[in-house]
């Protein structure tokens, strides 16, 4: 079975702390009347720092859409082959082993997609095929994780290459004052995230099953409003609530496999806020302690969008060796409101035997 391998992350190095989130908005937005929920708001995020691909006086700035896009596809460029060449080092692949790219992105546009310039500058064979994913927002990384996992399955013995190119400092409107652009603007960071799915062998999480589920009449629930001024991102106050109808299909999900999903031995989830893992938790009654990857991902880089599922599978890799056959849920949510998911159990080849000696 296709086999989910380390992933490489990289955030970029200019830095910005809770405490100077607050000030900024307080300095930009001060006397408006939604100010003091959004900052309670910012606060209850339990976001310490984020990670942007610039200094924060040029983030609060806005010198329109054409630059932000010119700065998208420079710093995208800047930042992939390095996070890309760490993810081949992971899954024990060159660049000629791979069979497909799969790239995700909700932060800017590229046409041709990136996937071109990566397979002209790395090494890449003429033939990977390219499946760029830009609609699907936070909930991109686990789409790219089943489609990598459905393109090994279709064709056998191939290998995928999973890239999330998530910079959401671009995404900063300064004149957007309404609740959910302020609580966004607290919560977002950039950072760059891939992996390698192996069509066989590797270590890590052996992909067994996935699906895909929409939640009904909620498209206008996470969404972009595109303007002259680029991409206004657009929160309803319902969003955090979606983890009550959400369990339940998780829950069908490994029941359908023969699973408990409150009985797993880990957990990669779409880290969108502290009430999304928190209500998780709830109803799937299980220990908010097992969603740890994912609140180290919110704590230390925010909401990196697609990118999160892939810096909380790292976590997981670099944490104490789960045993063999250890089962475990992979679910990303975003605009739609949708929900990707995958079941799968940690995998490591067996050694070589030796010969008898003579």
């Amino acid at each position: 079975m296709p086999r989910l391998c380390k992933p490489a992350v990289s955030a970029p190095e200019y830095v910005i702390t809770m405490e100077e989130t607050l000030e900024f908005a307080e300095r930009v937005h001060g006397g408006k009347p939604q100010l003091p929920l959004a900052l309670r708001l910012i606060r209850n995020t339990g976001v310490q720092k984020r990670h942007i691909v610039q200094p924060i006086e040029k983030t609060l700035s806005h010198p329109g859409l054409t630059e932000r896009n010119r700065i998208y596809e420079a710093e995208s460029k800047k930042r992939c082959p390095e996070v890309i060449e760490r993810a081949l080092v992971n899954a024990e692949v060159t660049a000629r082993d791979i069979d497909a790219i799969i790239y995700v992105s909700c932060t800017g546009f590229l046409m041709p997609s990136l996937t071109a310039w990566l397979i002209n500058k790395l090494g890449f064979r003429s033939d990977t095929r390219q499946i760029p994913i830009a609609q699907l927002g936070c909930a991109a990384g686990g789409a790219a994780i089943n489609r990598a996992h459905d393109f090994c399955v279709a064709h056998p013995g191939s290998n995928v290459l999973i890239v999330a190119c998530e910079l959401c400092s671009l995404c900063y409107q300064p004149d957007a004052d309404d609740i959910g652009s302020l609580l966004s603007d607290g919560l977002f960071g950039d950072a760059v995230a891939a992996a390698v799915v192996r069509g066989t062998g590797g270590v890590g999480i052996e992909l067994e099953r996935n699906a895909s589920y929409l939640i009904p009449d909620t498209e206008e629930w996470i969404s972009y409003s595109v303007r002259d001024t680029g991409f206004h991102f657009q929160l309803d106050r319902r969003v955090p609530g979606t983890m009550e109808p959400l369990a339940p299909v998780l829950r069908e999900f490994a029941k359908d496999h023969s699973w408990d999903a409150g009985a797993l031995d880990f957990y990669i989830v779409h880290a969108g806020g502290p009430r999304i893992l928190d209500d998780l938790a709830k109803f799937l009654e299980v220990d908010r302690k097992v969603f740890r990857h994912s609140w180290a991902t919110l704590t230390e880089y925010g909401n990196i969008a697609s990118a999160v599922v892939l810096d909380a599978a790292r976590r997981l890799f670099e944490e104490d060796t789960p045993a063999a056959d250890a089962t475990g849920l992979i679910a990303g949510f975003g605009p739609g409101i949708t929900a990707e998911m995958a079941l799968g159990r940690w995998a490591v080849d067996a050694p070589a035997e030796l010969g008898n000696a003579v």
